[in-house]
């Protein structure tokens, strides 16, 4: 999933939807052997391809913030690759195309054919569901158990967005 700043069409003549995906059912639906593989393991993630130089060129025609400056550097954290929800205590996988750039220990190209299975996975129709934005419309999500994409169906319109986030937990 390409994780993105949120925003929601302000104005439009066809609804515009998003697609959510519920990564505990993911984790749950993978092979016993995946989730022993899985169990234990980190991956870098890291905001390369959303927020720095190189971020402008894969993101063409967002409106989303990058810098181009040479002050800028990635932010970087080593995360489980299958995180505890700290409320439900269901297990989830913690992977996304945007932000996860390999597995520890493994090189990018090693991690890649893993991390597309488990994108395929997680996004697979029956995992997900599309919520289709009206005038007036209010979602709420909780990203410690959601991935979430906008699909691109309201071209030639603008989608405007009012953001509220909690500060969460260290995923573990």
């Amino acid at each position: 999933m390409k994780h993105h700043p949120d925003k929601h069409p302000a104005e439009e003549k066809e609804a515009a939807t998003k697609r959510f995906s519920e990564v505990a059912e993911a984790y749950e639906t993978l092979s016993e052997g995946m989730k022993a593989a899985l169990d234990g393991m980190k991956a870098l993630h890291n905001d390369v391809r959303v927020a720095g130089p190189q971020a402008k060129s894969r993101i063409g025609g967002r409106t989303s913030v990058t810098r181009d400056d040479d002050e800028w550097r990635p932010t970087e954290a080593l995360h489980p690759v299958v995180r505890t929800h700290p409320e439900t205590g269901r297990k989830g996988l913690f992977v996304n195309r945007s932000y996860t750039q390999h597995f520890e220990g493994m090189t990018p190209a090693e991690s890649q054919p893993w991390l597309d299975f488990l994108e395929a996975h997680a996004t697979r129709p029956e995992l997900t569901c599309r919520f289709r934005w009206e005038p007036g419309s209010v979602a709420v999500w909780d990203n410690r158990c959601l991935l979430h994409i906008a699909m691109h169906d309201y071209k030639g319109h603008w989608r405007k967005m009012h953001r509220v986030q909690i500060t969460g937990d260290r995923p573990r």
